[in-house]
């Protein structure tokens, strides 16, 4: 398979694991509707057209005026919801909106069973109503993370199948989710039967490199079996490239050799590679909207010039003239 670029992300308003977003937290909340405009608008420009919002409302509080919760995070923006959705509209990109971290804890035991709580209906009807005109509004994101442990636990599965259920009732119809526990899959006849069982059209697995549970030749034998078994299931295979190392609790930048390595494995083997994330991990020089750790930018830097090196850079992107 030849060689893909990134075409998806992951961005947040504010990021829910303490520590982990403390290099563009306070940046982001200070965008306004002008920044998130700006912000993926050199997305866009780097290639992407899809993104996935991680969440919507965090530690009982919205990022945008709810009518189900009061409190709302201290954000310049009023509704930094409408604004990214406003600029995807605008740049025709697909952005699928995160329905779920309505709960404590953010991880733990939801990983096996799904979040429990009937805010994850209220808040979908909410979105919809709200929302649903925008046509860059693509479908929806389950972020509560499945655990696999070589299966997918089936509580998840019911969880996640009742949830698009529902969802597509609302709209948009399409609906995504990104497990880890990537590493430990061995794709044999009962995981395939558990992705033909799951009603959900995307799955974006874990490559779990940042987070250093792999390596990449591992990697590279754990997607060779995913691909085998999404093609026996058929369904579409899309990969989670993570971007991030961590220093201390903190996400930074991880080293260019290491995700060129990422992006030529799991171009092999996918139909679609997202990464976890440009915001916060990727800039462009002299970006009015940088948010980030510094090395962000001669990351950035590095993965254009691999892409302009291998044939894969848009001339009309590389036409698009910067929007200050």
């Amino acid at each position: 398979m030849a060689l893909m670029r990134i075409t998806g992300s992951w961005f947040d308003f504010y990021h829910p694991n303490p520590y982990e977003g403390d290099c563009w937290n306070a940046v982001t909340q200070r965008f306004t509707a002008e920044d998130w405009d700006l912000k993926l608008a050199e997305m866009a420009r780097a290639g992407l057209d899809t993104l996935v919002l991680l969440n919507v409302a965090l530690h009982g509080k919205a990022f945008y005026p709810s009518e189900i919760w009061s409190y709302r995070w201290d954000t310049v923006c009023p509704d930094p919801l409408e604004a990214v959705l406003a600029a995807g509209d605008r740049l025709g990109l697909a952005i699928y909106v995160g329905n779920g971290f309505y709960t404590t804890p953010i991880m733990g035991s939801l990983s096996m069973s799904g979040e429990a709580s009937s805010l994850k209906y209220d808040f979908a009807r909410e979105l919809a109503a709200r929302y649903g005109h925008h046509a860059s509004f693509a479908g929806w994101y389950l972020p509560v993370e499945a655990a696999i442990f070589t299966y997918f636990p089936d509580p998840y599965i019911a969880y996640a199948n009742e949830m698009a259920g529902f969802l597509r009732k609302l709209g948009p119809e399409k609906v995504l989710i990104a497990p880890y526990g990537t590493r430990s899959i061995t794709g044999d006849d009962r995981f395939v039967g558990q992705l033909r069982s799951l009603d959900v059209d995307y799955i974006a697995y874990q490559d779990e490199l940042g987070v250093e549970r792999t390596t990449l030749e591992a990697a590279d034998a754990t997607f060779a079996r995913l691909r085998e078994a999404h093609d026996r299931a058929g369904k579409p295979l899309w990969s989670d490239l993570e971007l991030f190392q961590f220093a201390g609790k903190v996400l930074h930048p991880g080293s260019f050799e290491r995700i060129k390595s990422q992006l030529e494995i799991l171009s092999n083997y996918s139909d679609k590679v997202l990464c976890y994330q440009y915001l916060g991990l990727m800039n462009e020089p002299g970006s009015p909207v940088h948010a980030g750790h510094e090395t962000s930018v001669p990351l950035y830097e590095h993965y254009m010039a691999y892409l302009r090196a291998n044939g894969l850079w848009d001339a009309k992107q590389a036409g698009m003239e910067r929007e200050r």
